[in-house]
């Protein structure tokens, strides 16, 4: 019996906290993103520790080691093999940074999934960068010379010498806590000395002009060493790196954003978040809500979810005249996905997930080379724009770095805890395994998250419907102890047309209401139980806020780009996008595809999701023309 939610309060209930799941308990079980999971792994793996440790050794003198290193290449062949280029240059100001993100990556992949490949060369790494500080004279450990933080202090040109120091010092942060593992915690310790002797030597109008300067995301590296070791020189730290220059105006609600580099503030603001939640002081939390409504809920987005161009923030709902070749920095696609979450966690708000959701397939998904592995910089929404990807070993740009996190982290945000209920917060391929009344919860989401399936074998059996479905389709399995109740909530997405449904099994009926935080709350009797879940969804448009008549299609969460090398007029209503759209090559064996083509325009225009476009020139916005 198909059960429609009932009204058990609306979206309005307030939300209580939500709490993330310990790492290993949720693991991915297959689809597109868990594809794009293993596909990271597989380049994690191709790097060796030396060409990983190159810059740290040359700086350590480890000559002979770091320059009997070949020349990079891209060969297929030879991938991993040969001296990191780009970012990693040994000339390169930024030199040493990917380490961090190669740490905080493996680090996470190891803890989540177990593997042990991935966690020995962790420990691989950690001896090196160990040696590399005992050369250094005991505290030093970073691919760059103190020599650039002397730059920095006399206002010289020198490109973001504590952004790169803070790399180093994430990736030991995420091993600790990840991993467990004490030698990252003192090899942390012992740089941040060396830190703190330097960092106290300013006069506090110097220190500010120092702080101006992108310091990556050190204030959240203090805040994560505090709550590791309980140190008074990191709580001293969290202090110093107060930019109050930014912080304060954004409290007292300015525009602090407008045209100002996106991805040098939501780290610092990350850092705030981790601040408040390592010593419970309020304003550090006032400065995260302050940012989000700055950042996004008072200037809005693209239709993609993203934000920026050229690397800055846009103006408030300005967006016409911001459509380029450098839109949407992975960068900050990653970051704001994290200040999200973080905010989800503190607030228990289904709107966090929504846009954590948007931006999951139009920018993590998007941005990252299906085959390949490897990261666009950013994702052009000019007109035939085309995605510059790069290479596994010539570029290392800052995306690179967040790019190789960003897809060890899907299975954390599938699934949280909430008061005591299991909260299904993205519609992922997961399973989850918690403790619950003296046995164990385990539950399991099944289908696809990019297009739907029918089974178990259509070419056998059931066909399926006549045309792919307007809605996205799951199999949820709950098992818990016999007797022992167990609520799942499930995320009601803000695309959704109309209800969620349902379907209990054995045509029992589902025990779903409407519960806090606009999430539909389903009660699981005990034992074992099916439920199939259907989200209506319909074919519908995203307009430009200052250009109205130009919009963007997109089918559930994922929007759609024309394959198309320049700007087209359509005609039509915006409001009826299912009569500019039809679908497209709809189906393969036992599985619905996700194309559109236009029809009742001069010319027919192919439609894919942007997730999938790899080389193809496309166009995401539309000017329409009403009939």
């Amino acid at each position: 019996m198909a059960l429609r939610a009932r009204d058990g309060g609306g979206r309005g209930m307030r939300a209580s906290a939500a709490r993330a799941l310990p790492l290993g308990s949720v693991q991915l079980t297959g689809g597109e993103f868990d594809r794009r999971r293993a596909v990271n792994r597989d380049y994690l793996l191709s790097l060796t520790t030396a060409n990983l440790l190159q810059n740290h050794d040359l700086e350590a003198g480890f000559w002979d080691r770091s320059w009997q290193l070949q020349p990079s290449s891209d060969d297929p062949a030879t991938r991993g093999v040969g001296r990191h280029a780009g970012w990693e240059f040994p000339t390169g100001q930024l030199r040493g940074h990917f380490v961090g993100h190669w740490l905080s990556a493996a680090a996470r992949e190891a803890a989540v999934t177990g593997d042990a490949v991935l966690s020995a060369r962790v420990g691989e790494v950690l001896d090196g960068l160990e040696r590399c500080q005992a050369a250094n004279g005991g505290e030093w450990v970073f691919g760059i010379p103190p020599r650039y933080l002397d730059l920095l202090a006399a206002g010289r040109e020198v490109w973001a010498p504590q952004y790169t120091m803070h790399k180093t010092f994430m990736g030991l942060v995420d091993v600790a806590r990840d991993l467990g593992d004490p030698r990252a915690v003192r090899i942390a310790q012992r740089a941040a000395q060396w830190v703190a002797r330097w960092s106290a030597t300013f006069a506090p109008e110097q220190w500010d002009d120092i702080l101006d300067v992108e310091t990556g995301g050190m204030l959240e590296v203090w805040a994560d060493l505090l709550d590791l070791t309980g140190d008074g020189m990191f709580a001293d730290l969290l202090h110093r790196y107060d930019h109050r220059r930014l912080f304060d105006p954004l409290l007292a609600g300015e525009d602090v954003l407008t045209n100002r580099h996106a991805n040098t503030t939501i780290p610092e603001v990350l850092g705030a978040a981790r601040a408040y939640e390592v010593t419970g002081e309020e304003r550090w939390a006032e400065i995260v809500r302050a940012y989000w409504r700055c950042a996004v809920t008072d200037r809005g987005t693209f239709c993609t979810g993203g934000q920026t161009s050229g690397e800055i923030w846009t103006p408030p709902h300005a967006f016409a005249a911001r459509r380029g070749d450098k839109t949407q920095e992975h960068c900050t696609v990653y970051n704001m996905i994290r200040l999200a979450d973080v905010l989800y966690r503190w607030d228990g708000d289904s709107a966090y997930l929504d846009y954590i959701e948007r931006n999951l397939h139009n920018g993590i998904l998007a941005q990252q080379h299906p085959g390949t592995g490897m990261v666009t910089y950013f994702l052009p929404l000019h007109p035939g724009a085309r995605k510059a990807w790069g290479s596994p070993l010539e570029d290392f740009w800052c995306c690179h770095g967040t790019l190789v996190q960003a897809h060890t982290r899907h299975s954390a945000l599938a699934f949280y805890a909430q008061d005591d209920a299991l909260v299904l917060a993205q519609y992922l391929p997961a399973r989850v395994e918690v403790p619950h009344a003296g046995g164990t919860l385990r539950v399991q989401l099944a289908g696809s998250e990019t297009a739907a399936r029918v089974g178990p074998d259509a070419n056998g059996g059931d066909a399926g419907a006549r045309h792919r479905p307007d809605s996205w389709g799951f199999s949820l399995t709950v098992e818990s102890p016999p007797g022992a109740v167990a609520t799942v909530r499930l995320r009601r997405p803000d695309w959704c047309d109309g209800d969620p449904v349902v379907v209990g099994e054995d045509g029992r009926d589902a025990d779903v209401v409407t519960g806090p935080g606009g999430h539909l709350e389903l009660t699981h009797r005990g034992g074992r139980a099916v439920y199939e879940i259907t989200l209506p969804m319909r074919l519908h448009t995203l307009a430009i806020p200052d250009e109205p008549g130009t919009v963007a299609f997109a089918r559930g969460p994922v929007v759609l780009a024309g394959l198309v090398d320049h700007d087209v007029r359509l005609h039509g209503d915006a409001q009826r996008p299912d009569t500019l759209l039809a679908a497209d090559n709809e189906r393969q064996w036992t599985q619905w595809l996700s194309g559109y083509r236009t029809v009742g325009q001069e010319r027919s225009i192919r439609f894919l999701p942007l997730s999938e476009i790899v080389d193809q020139p496309y166009t995401v916005y539309f000017p329409l023309h009403p009939d």
